[in-house]
This record gives structure tokens, C-alpha cells and sequence, in this order.
């Protein structure tokens, strides 16, 4: 299986890397824009970097909307694993078009509501992943396993 990994960097970067022993064990290609903590990824892993895109941003959504249609018809992943942010919207919209499987996990901040990334994804991806129980509750799609750490 060939995984796709899409976050922004920061807090969701390091979720990602929390995930390491999962993703580490497939092929796999990262999506993110350059920053401090994601340019170690270019010295051992693919990546493609592309437009910072922060919530609200629409015409940066839709320049990465572009990236990514180009981008998944490149990479060919089995999967879209995201933790967020902003940059999933683009990368999970896209790869629903392709008929690319997609997972999203929310951002551990979020113990009660849904971040807008999540509000907007949720009713679109394939499994969507909570870091509190509390969560589950109030969206019944999403699925609770724990806390990445």
C-alpha cells in the first residue's frame, strides 16, 4: 500500500511523525509547505511542497486544489492519511474525485467541537479519527483509539 501524508506543519506535523510507526512501514510520499520543522523531511523522504495555505485562505485552497489533482495523478496513492490542517481540504476533495481512500485525524486541541478542517472533511473521508471520547458523542462517524503521541 502507497500512502499519501498530508499535513501543515507545526502541531499537525508532529501528529503525523506520532504516527510514525504506522506510516513507516509503507511507501509513502508526504505533502506539506516548507517550514523550520518539515525541511528535514526532503533529506530522506518524497515530498512535495506546496502554496502555505492557513484556514480561510480560499484562492491558496484553490491553487492547492490544482497541486493536488497533479499531484495524486503523480503519486498514485492507495490512501490520503491527514492530520490537518487547512492543506487536507484540498488533498481530500481531490483525491474523492479520484476514488483515492481517505483518513482524517483531528487535532488533539479539539475536545468538544470539530475544527473547521474537520467540520468540512467529516462528511467526506472514509474514517475519521478523534483524540477524545468525549468526541464520538457528538459525531457519531468519528472513531475514537487513542491519543497520538
Amino acid at each position: 500500500m502507497k500512502l499519501l501524508l498530508v499535513c501543515n506543519p507545526g502541531g499537525h506535523f508532529s501528529t503525523m511523525m506520532g504516527l510514525k510507526s504506522f506510516w513507516s512501514t509503507y511507501e509513502r510520499e508526504w505533502v506539506t509547505y516548507r517550514h523550520y520543522d518539515t525541511q528535514k523531511l526532503s533529506e530522506k523522504e518524497r515530498v512535495y511542497w506546496v502554496a502555505m495555505q492557513e484556514a480561510r485562505m480560499l484562492v491558496k485552497a484553490l491553487i492547492n486544489f490544482f497541486n493536488a489533482l497533479v499531484i495524486l495523478r503523480q503519486s498514485k496513492p492507495d490512501l490520503v492519511l491527514s492530520t490537518g490542517a487547512s492543506i487536507a481540504v484540498p488533498f481530500i476533495i481531490a483525491s474523492k474525485l479520484y476514488g483515492i481512500k481517505t483518513v482524517f485525524i483531528e487535532s488533539i486541541s479539539r475536545s468538544g467541537n470539530l475544527s473547521l478542517t474537520g467540520r468540512i472533511v467529516y462528511h467526506l473521508v472514509d474514517e475519521f479519527y478523534v483524540q477524545w471520547p468525549e468526541c464520538v458523542e457528538r459525531y457519531p462517524k468519528a472513531q475514537y483509539k487513542g491519543v497520538v503521541v
